[in-house]
């Protein structure tokens, strides 16, 4: 079985029934543990210089680990230099960059967490500035690059317009994740998630407010999810099998005619037989003219109808903030993991506060223990 959530699956009109957990219970997929619920959800730091992880990475994600999540994820790296957001983003395209991600792996298991990463190409949304730095496009003469999509539709009027992929260049950006996950495990990392979300390129390929093609990557939702469809096959075929493969997906365009939430349940029973063991909900991203609900758990819903209607896991994300609130969305059975962004930012030892709000299994580290009372 693909994913494993505990002993008792009950198969229900040929969909597993998934049941609830909480936060603090142990997870598994295939041969992969983590000691709680809880994941760093993956966040861009724009602190590389040539794609490489730099002694802030190292940092900023073994800290996470000591402050008690099961699963620490690395920020979207790089399967190719012009898949960057920014030039400060995190690379994997060379071996080169195998060493530095090693030491945060070896970091993250050191002190009990299952180290992630996840895989990404910017295509469109490519070549900008750091967000301290403005976060618009930036020209070719002043460190830009040409952009790449699905069509040659760009995400602001203002911008470049993408280069439209030939099938030629997508079968090389297949190939380019598929060498990217080789790179990943040699580094260490036990998770794999693919980024199929936020308006970059996979889920520029998925939408039909940014994908006008007319060829088989276009057109049909069967052509449109082509693309993620081949990422994946790709990603699990460089795996090892007892290692987890999670596939992040913006769950709505939040924009009308855009890729909806219908989709995203239809999208993820097709990704179950070709080897995903989580789908990660977020949403939004693609358009500038989105209307995103502003509430705490807003995406949850999201998480739910995947998980209950498409019958594989999932991770809930955005606006998670308090424990009895995560508690809440795994004991309802909305979601598998919950993954937080910038709460642990702002508390990279929320899951050891959590643990102690709720009357959990205490998380301190030994040599934090001193500081337990």
């Amino acid at each position: 079985m693909p994913h494993e959530i505990s002993d008792s699956h009950t198969p229900a009109g040929g969909i597993d029934v998934i049941p609830a957990a909480a936060l603090f219970d142990p997870i598994t997929f295939r041969g992969v543990t983590a000691r709680n619920r809880i994941a760093v959800s993956p966040m861009c730091q724009y602190s590389s210089t040539d794609g490489f992880a730099s002694d802030w990475h190292l940092i900023h994600l073994g800290s996470r680990a000591v402050g008690g999540a099961g699963f620490v994820i690395a920020e979207a790296a790089a399967v190719l230099p012009d898949g960057r957001i920014s030039a400060g983003d995190l690379g994997i395209w060379s071996d080169e960059h195998i060493a530095p991600l090693a030491r945060i792996t070896r970091a993250i298991r050191d002190n009990n967490g299952v180290a992630g990463i996840q895989l990404a190409h910017a295509g469109r949304k490519a070549s900008v500035a750091r967000p301290w730095d403005g976060g618009r496009q930036l020209p070719l003469d002043r460190g830009g690059w040409q952009t790449v999509g699905p069509s040659a539709v760009p995400f602001y009027d203002t911008d470049r317009a993408p280069a439209e992929l030939t099938s030629g260049g997508i079968a090389a950006i297949v190939q380019a994740f598929a060498d990217a996950t080789r790179r990943a495990i040699e580094a260490g990392f036990q998770l794999i998630e693919i980024h199929a979300a936020h308006g970059y390129l996979l889920h520029e390929f998925l939408s039909p407010l940014s994908n006008h093609r007319t060829d088989s990557y276009g057109g049909s939702f069967e052509n449109r999810t082509r693309f993620v469809r081949e990422v994946v096959q790709a990603a699990r075929a460089a795996m090892p099998d007892a290692l987890t493969l999670w596939v992040r997906v913006s769950g709505t365009d939040w924009a009308e005619n855009g890729w909806s939430v219908d989709d995203t349940v239809a999208l993820s029973r097709d990704l179950i037989p070709l080897g995903v063991d989580l789908i990660d909900c977020s949403s939004g991203g693609l358009v500038r003219v989105q209307k995103i609900p502003d509430a705490p758990g807003y995406q949850v819903p999201i998480a739910s109808r995947v998980r209950n209607e498409a019958g594989i896991p999932t991770g809930a994300v955005g606006r998670i903030t308090r424990p009895e609130q995560a508690v809440d969305i795994l004991e309802r059975g909305e979601a598998d993991v919950v993954l937080l962004a910038r709460e642990l930012l702002r508390d990279p030892y929320w899951p050891i506060h959590a643990a102690n709000a709720i009357g959990a299994s205490k998380l301190w580290p030994q040599q934090y223990l001193r500081a337990e009372t």
